[in-house]
């Protein structure tokens, strides 16, 4: 599992930590049953605190991805992909939709803000 941290972000880490595997979980890469690395084991990998990802792993459980065995460790829960799905899109709804709102506030034309828009996704290309 490869879980990748920016702290250069304004996402909090533990966050990232369970978007990403949430992302897994979708894409199929984690399914049903597959044993999470151990906090201990990720958190010495990220170069993180411990209490960081159990954050994420406890964000993960109470949301329904993950089930958590004592002395066992965290495994995925049986999970619809594609409801992950339209929650991660919402999500992203929600936040292109404060990025508008802010991009008109700071009187940007809708036409400039897709000129932005299609520049930042040509970037994400290169």
């Amino acid at each position: 599992m490869r879980i990748i941290v920016n702290h250069g972000q304004m996402v909090p880490i533990y966050e990232q930590i369970a978007d990403q595997i949430k992302t897994l979980i979708r894409k199929g890469e984690l399914r049903e049953d597959d044993l999470l690395p151990s906090v201990r084991t990720l958190s010495k990998e990220l170069k993180i605190s411990a209490l960081t990802v159990k954050k994420a792993y406890d964000s993960l459980e109470n949301a329904g991805f993950t089930k958590t065995v004592h002395g066992k460790g965290s495994y995925v829960a049986a999970t619809d992909t594609e409801l992950l799905l339209e929650e991660q899109k919402k999500e992203i709804e929600s936040d292109l939709e404060k990025a508008i709102r802010k991009g008109r506030r700071f009187g940007l034309s809708d036409g400039d803000i897709r000129c932005l828009f299609d520049l930042i996704l040509g970037e994400e290309d290169a």
